[in-house]
């Protein structure tokens, strides 16, 4: 077993496991780290185009290859264990071992008690909470063999407020049981040397689920994508054995690294911000 251990200085050559990465957040966090030679899995369910949304697996793997990575685009439903372990060993015999997890994909539906239908509560939890959990499951054997082994989940603080609930118990249950997968298995591997953490955008972010659910205003004042995945990068650097259980805020850790002024994230600049859901 390779020890883990110390920060790195880039991540070229390490292979990252990415899902949701068709798009959004986890397809800039593809792409930021392609920059530096990664192998990047990009693990999601859209292999053909969209009719409204864009992007597929293929298309951010074309992406990645020009940003300077190696791509494996795999079509892959997070809720289906099988498909998982079959992608998570196809991943493993490409590249010859897994060195980071993050759990982007997720559902979402910001409804009250009685308009969230079952099948959309069911959706929410077999992705959020499910696939968080059984895509870990399914990494960790190869991450215990990494020198700097991460799981990052795109999961906000948890904030046992009735405020975060009230108005869509089903969603913020969903995106808090990715957090509890944090807390749990960041003290569960922290002797073995996996890093878990949550990281949590300080703003809205400009993706395809905030121009759905949101007015063209929270959309306008928010960040691009690119603050996640810059945020994102520097975390998976950091030495596995030190930043483990945090649930970061993107805006802190870019700060931590050194950056003040964040006006080229924003889709407007100079303009108001929206403070993100689950943030005072």
């Amino acid at each position: 077993m390779r020890k883990a251990g110390k920060a790195v200085a880039d991540l070229r050559g390490k292979t990252l496991f990415i899902t949701g990465a068709s798009r959004g957040i986890g397809r800039a966090i593809a792409l930021r780290c392609a920059r530096d030679g990664a192998n990047i899995v990009v693990a999601a369910k859209s292999a053909v185009p969209h009719p409204v949304l864009p992007g597929t697996i293929h298309s951010v793997a074309a992406e990645v290859e020009q940003a300077g990575g190696c791509a494996l685009a795999l079509a892959l439903d997070v809720r289906d264990d099988g498909a998982i372990a079959a992608a998570v060993a196809q991943a493993a015999a490409r590249f010859g071992g897994i060195d980071a997890l993050v759990n982007n994909a997720s559902a979402i539906q910001m409804s009250s008690t009685l308009q969230t239908p079952a099948k959309r509560f069911d959706l929410m939890f077999g992705v959020n909470v499910r696939g968080t959990f059984l895509c870990s499951q399914a990494c960790i054997p190869h991450l215990l063999k990494a020198v700097n082994p991460h799981i990052l989940n795109i999961a906000p603080p948890l904030a046992m407020a009735e405020k975060w609930f009230k108005d869509h118990v089903a969603y913020t249950m969903a995106k808090y049981g990715m957090s509890l997968c944090t807390l749990g298995m960041a003290a569960e591997f922290r002797e073995q040397g996996i890093a878990v953490n949550s990281l949590w955008p300080r703003t809205t972010i400009a993706t395809a689920a905030i121009e759905v659910n949101c007015p063209e205003a929270v959309l306008r004042a928010s960040r691009k994508p690119d603050i996640m995945a810059d945020a994102a990068y520097a975390i998976l650097r950091r030495d596995s054995r030190v930043a483990t259980g945090n649930f970061f805020i993107d805006e802190t850790v870019l700060r931590e690294e050194g950056l003040s002024d964040f006006e080229s994230y924003a889709v407007t600049p100079g303009g108001p911000l929206q403070t993100d859901l689950f943030l005072d």
